[in-house]
């Protein structure tokens, strides 16, 4: 299965996003400590994440395709139409009509767009009906299962 969007919409620039607190240094992973004692300040994640907000809209990951790039089935994906898309970045692309999340990569001298897994070939650029619709700058991957 490849790799296909949901569309859940624009942002509302003119929304205020709460500032959340935020800890100073680092978090290992094995040794607990009171988060209390590193507050730093507050951060706003629209300010972090959201760099062009009038040109930014969010879909939801389907599939798997893109499991070796961080992208699972069910994640929120940031996309910024404002971007060039460049060779590496991941993008949403309306392939023949549908909407795909893929790598854009060079083979040779052809642009095209790979899974990050190998049951899928890469999908050649040329000769296809193909529009960026723009660059995925963020995933929100949730860790806890939804119930």
């Amino acid at each position: 299965m490849s790799l296909h969007v949901e569309i859940v919409g624009r942002l509302d620039p003119t929304l205020p996003a709460p500032p959340l607190p935020l800890a100073g240094g680092e978090v290992r992973a094995g040794f607990p400590s009171p988060a209390d004692d590193y507050l730093e300040g507050e951060l706003n994640l629209n300010e972090l994440l959201i760099h062009h907000p009038s040109a930014t809209f969010l879909v939801y990951a389907k599939g798997h395709s893109m499991e070796r790039h961080g992208i699972y089935d069910g994640d929120l994906l940031i996309v910024d139409r404002s971007l060039e898309p460049g060779i590496g970045d991941v993008v949403v692309m309306a392939v023949d009509g549908e909407l795909t999340c893929k790598q854009l990569q060079l083979i040779g001298k052809r642009h095209y767009l790979v899974s990050g897994s190998e049951q899928f070939p890469p999908i050649p650029l040329a000769g296809c009906d193909c529009h960026c619709w723009g660059v995925v700058t963020d995933n929100i991957h949730s860790l806890r299962r939804r119930r």
